[in-house]
């Protein structure tokens, strides 16, 4: 049986700018709670399909694809000096909408992450929704459904709380520099 978490939040950034940002993986350990030490430790990158049509984007580096593949590695826990490796790939990619991470290997019997971006109006002015919506199993199932409540989803949360702080920490920094 498949779990689901859902984290929303609305940005005073331009679309574009906010999806460049999460199209670049190199973006990602900076998202992660310090605690983790996330960091890449293999990339193979697919090129982006090219961008339609009228639509420009912001130079922030990488651009990863569909087929694009990833192995990170982190703690799982604070203090554990044990580092579990994640292997992800990306599909779905839409220029600035969205685009999904699958586990290949990992933490997780399956785990599926969809990021969408989408216009907003912030104060007056043109923002972002970022929505993110994870598809999940545990491993062992069901015995281990009921972590779900007691472990899981509780740091799920609480990972995709610093995320977002994190998310508009950096983009203001990157749009003042593109100022």
């Amino acid at each position: 049986m498949h779990l689901h978490f859902e984290a929303q939040q609305t940005v005073p950034f331009p679309v574009e700018l906010v999806f460049a940002f999460f199209a670049n993986p190199e973006n990602l350990p900076r998202l992660m709670p310090p605690w983790q030490k996330a960091r890449i430790e293999e990339a193979a990158f697919a090129p982006p399909p090219r961008p339609p049509a009228g639509i420009t984007m912001p130079r922030l580096g990488i651009v990863a694809g569909n087929g694009t593949r990833l192995v990170i590695t982190f703690r799982p826990v604070p203090l554990l000096p044990i580092r579990f490796p994640w292997e992800a790939m990306i599909e779905d990619f839409r220029w600035n909408q969205g685009f999904c991470d699958v586990q290949g290997q990992g933490p997780f019997a399956y785990w599926r992450h969809c990021h969408t971006v989408e216009p907003a109006e912030v104060n007056g002015k043109p923002g972002a929704t970022i929505t993110d919506r994870v598809e999940y199993a545990l491993p062992l199932a069901p015995i281990t459904h009921h972590f779900d409540a007691l472990l899981v989803r509780p740091q799920l949360r609480s990972i995709f709380g610093y995320r977002q702080k994190r998310t508009t920490e950096l983009l203001t920094l990157i749009s003042r520099h593109q100022a």
